[in-house]
């Protein structure tokens, strides 16, 4: 079968590097997926996490685009009950007006973040509750027939921005298919309801100016290498990393934990939890990841994978994506 593919960058910064660094290493990552025939680059807003630098999410997508040609880029996604919509709307009409037929708004409703920085933000408990509200708020700026009289979003692009529901759980897919408009599930860390959200969708979808047929993008990680052994190191030293990161933010720190100790914890029932956020993960080598995905896509009845290239170093998250284009895609490798 015929998968479409795609990139979602997190703009990790690895530990003793820069911010800067990690921006230029998203450029060369875009650049790699842009010439290996990959569909788009998306980037996710999160906040208050020393490792991950895509916060100011429109702001670097402004900067990869100017660094690329032709390979679509946008949020994946912009937390929209976190910002005005009218302030949404001004960014990405700014970003086709500079790059036209080349940016996307995928829309979610987490916080992206903690209780403690949802208040920083000037988020309450109960901005998600207009979430619906505000996509079509944000989609009558984008399209000039603002839902709000009197008032328009400026500057206002010649092209069409699409809209894309992002979700882990049922609401996005109802939403979604409510819309019309493509749903992703966010399979890649939160795989529990990904099938039954994609056929829920699937079944309930509404056509509209938009989008005539349902379409379903899922979230997956990849380590691919030419060697086997050398991909499931990665894939360790990559979940190690996640770990420690993760149990940092809780109440006990993680950054001192020994290998060993992590995968322990791990395989306790307490870590458990945190080990089953990868269920969804294609290591190999080419052909064995060509494999996984294809299985994967059919199994979750999926249009398009975005996928996360999560190897520690930059190099090797370079050529994951080369080696993937060229078993799933035909892409040459460089």
């Amino acid at each position: 079968m015929s998968i479409a593919l795609s990139l979602l960058d997190l703009a990790p910064v690895s530990s003793g590097r820069s911010a800067r660094e990690s921006f230029e290493a998203s450029v060369l990552l875009a650049r790699t997926a842009e010439r290996s025939g990959y569909r788009r680059v998306w980037y996710a807003e999160h906040h208050n996490m020393p490792t991950i630098a895509s916060t100011a999410t429109s702001v670097l997508i402004g900067y990869v685009a100017a660094h690329t040609e032709s390979i679509r880029l946008g949020s994946g996604g912009v937390m929209l009950p976190n910002h005005s919509p009218l302030v949404i709307a001004e960014q990405f009409g700014t970003l086709e007006t500079l790059f036209p037929g080349r940016i996307d708004l995928g829309l979610g409703r987490a916080p992206g973040t903690d209780q403690t920085t949802m208040r920083a933000l000037r988020r309450n408990a109960a901005s998600a509750d207009s979430f619906p509200e505000d996509v079509l708020e944000v989609q009558g700026y984008l399209n000039g027939e603002s839902r709000v009289p009197g008032v328009q979003a400026v500057p206002r692009p010649e092209g069409v921005v699409p809209l894309y529901i992002l979700g882990s759980s049922l609401f996005g897919a109802q939403l979604a298919a409510h819309l019309g408009l493509p749903y992703a599930f966010a399979s890649h860390f939160a795989p529990g309801s990904l099938l039954e959200a994609i056929a829920l969708y699937r079944d309930t979808f509404k056509p509209s100016e938009q989008l005539s047929e349902p379409y379903a993008i899922a979230g997956v990680n990849v380590f691919a290498a030419e060697d086997h052994d050398e991909a499931v190191t990665q894939m360790k030293i990559a979940h190690r990393s996640r770990t420690r990161s993760l149990i940092a933010r809780g109440p006990a720190a993680g950054g001192d934990l020994t290998d060993e100790q992590i995968d322990l914890f791990l395989a306790s029932p307490n870590g458990r939890q945190i080990a089953s956020m990868a269920r969804y993960t294609a290591v190999g080598t080419p052909a064995e990841v060509r494999d996984y995905l294809q299985e994967f896509a059919a199994s979750a009845q999926a249009d398009e994978l975005i996928l996360v290239h999560s190897a520690p170093r930059v190099e090797d998250r370079v050529r994951s994506i080369e080696l993937t284009a060229a078993a799933v895609l035909g892409a040459e490798t460089a």
